[in-house]
């Protein structure tokens, strides 16, 4: 079999490259540049709980923080304070700390080889494969010498300007330049150490107000700072951000600038594209090249990784299988949604956000209103943050737990069958999991339980699987009683609850993962 043709090497096309290695699929990465990493510290992302585990790879996570709680305050008064867990806080970490370390671990998987200086001139595909035409950009190389390279599909995490959208003729549709942010990187000594806050109105000393900054952790001492700039305003000067720097300090420290070191700055903008297909065949979108969001703290790098985790399993059964077709549909079904719901809600938010006037002046509480549209992003809730569950169809005998179909499951504690215990989402990014809520289980050796009740069966079964599954138990899931079976998919989404006893449900469910290929014989080529 061929590999899997990724084209891009930022942390979108790095993860997924590492991710089908995990699954026993090689996969050949374009990386345009030379393999060289910036270091920009302004340059961060947040990893919500269910992606966080690509920010916990070796020489990432120290460069990062989580975030020991959330602050929202109006005019220097305290509005909302939320703590969290470390099972439940964001991860916040530099971008070039994220991308040193996949690199670094993509390194040394042998089904992962990086091709540097090659950018994509054409792409051809049929029913069995595709073949990529890659010029080298080494200087003194010939610009007009394409070399084919035949893959299994091709996935294009080549950023907003897409070399894949644009051969494919996919229309990116959207808006440029919805908000506009000045950004700062310091190392300084700042109230409530490890909480990330947003602060309007914050009271100046001496000085206008500031009407809004956001502040987030990250390690060592080391913080970002975000300011909303307004439409039309005249570009950012340096003596400017400094400005705004002294100024937010100094309202921190009764009036006072306290040292510090300016580590990075720059000014960003946020842009609402997106993608009109994810697929064309046997090739894909994921990432920058599929939508563009930032705007209200939803976060780009985020999703990218989330569609790097819905895709990677579905292009394993494929290749290993061959008969996923449908499977590979419901990549764009179920992430062309979820991003297509948090940009309406983006655009239907902006206005109430950032708007003077209008409808936000005729809401009862307009500046509490504009507080939780601030603030839902970063705290994983309401359609700016929270999740969205894919849709997944019902099996006959399916019951009720706490996380809704499609949903990401709980991070529970969990039993394997050798009894090596840990927590659930230690295991995403494998197998299909199968979950059996088996009270007990976790004080009772594993010897004891794996003969008894329901545990041979169910063991027998997932055996006889026609996709690779592993069988695991805890002693409780919120929601589930006793003899539950949670099957999970590779992504995390709870896919059904059955009982413990529907193995004829199990078996189906595992043969609906095979179904019948889809027609591709109607795609473009996008070979010139």
């Amino acid at each position: 079999m061929q590999p899997v043709i990724i084209v891009g090497a930022g942390p979108t096309g790095l993860a997924l490259a590492l991710a089908l290695a995990r699954q026993g699929v090689p996969s050949q990465v374009l990386d345009s540049g030379d393999g060289s990493v910036e270091r920009r510290p302004a340059r961060s992302c947040v990893l919500p709980p269910d992606i966080a585990h690509w920010g916990e790879l070796p020489g990432a996570l120290a460069q990062g923080a989580r975030w020991a709680g959330w602050r929202t305050t109006l005019r220097g008064r305290v509005r909302e304070h939320v703590p969290f867990t470390s099972r439940n806080a964001p991860l916040q970490l530099p971008l070039h700390a994220l991308e040193r370390a996949l690199r670094e671990e993509t390194a040394g998987q042998r089904l992962i080889r990086i091709t540097p200086h090659s950018r994509l001139s054409g792409v051809e595909q049929t029913e069995r494969g595709v073949t990529a035409y890659v010029c080298s950009t080494r200087d003194g190389a010939d610009p007009t010498r394409e070399e084919p390279k035949p893959g299994s599909h091709l996935v294009g995490c080549d950023g907003a300007r897409s070399t894949v959208r644009k051969l494919m003729r996919i229309p990116f549709t959207g808006r440029t330049s919805v908000e506009r942010h000045a950004v700062a990187a310091l190392r300084v000594d700042l109230p409530h150490r490890g909480e990330a806050a947003l602060h309007r109105a914050l009271p100046g000393v001496g000085s206008p107000a500031i009407d809004e900054v956001t502040v987030r952790p990250l390690a060592d001492g080391r913080w970002r700072l975000d300011w909303p700039l307004l439409a039309g305003e005249e570009l950012v000067t340096p003596d400017a951000l400094l400005d705004l720097i002294h100024q937010t300090l100094a309202a921190w420290h009764e009036g006072t600038v306290p040292p510090y070191e300016l580590l990075d700055t720059g000014v960003y903008l946020c842009h609402q594209r997106l993608a009109r297909h994810w697929r064309a065949g046997r090739v894909f979108l994921a990432g920058d090249a599929a939508h563009l969001l930032g705007a209200l703290g939803t976060q780009q790098t985020a999703e990218g990784l989330r569609d790097v985790d819905n895709l990677s399993w579905k292009l394993a059964l494929d290749w290993h299988h061959g008969d996923a077709g449908a499977l590979l549909d419901s990549y764009e079904d179920e992430r062309r949604t979820a991003v297509g719901a948090r940009l309406r809600a983006v655009d239907q938010a902006l206005p109430l956000v950032r708007g003077r006037g209008g409808i936000g002046a005729l809401l009862t509480g307009r500046e509490q209103n504009r507080l939780t549209l601030l603030t839902d992003a970063p705290l994983n809730r309401g359609a700016l943050g929270g999740d969205t569950p894919y849709p997944q169809p019902r099996p006959v005998r399916s019951l009720t737990v706490s996380t809704p179909p499609g949903a990401v499951a709980e991070d529970v504690a969990v039993t394997a069958l050798d009894g090596t215990r840990g927590r659930l989402h230690q295991r995403f990014g494998g197998p299909q999991l199968l979950v059996l809520t088996a009270p007990g289980a976790g004080v009772w050796d594993s010897r004891h339980w794996l003969s008894a009740g329901l545990m041979p069966d169910l063991a027998a079964t997932a055996r006889t699987l026609p996709v690779e599954a592993e069988l695991l138990v805890t002693d409780e899931y919120p929601g589930a009683p006793a003899h539950t079976l949670l099957v999970i998919r590779p992504d995390g989404r709870l896919a059904a609850a059955l009982p413990g006893s529907a193995t004829d449900e199990l078996v189906r469910y595992a043969g609906s993962l095979r179904g019948p290929a889809t027609d591709e014989t109607a795609t473009p080529t996008g070979r010139h």
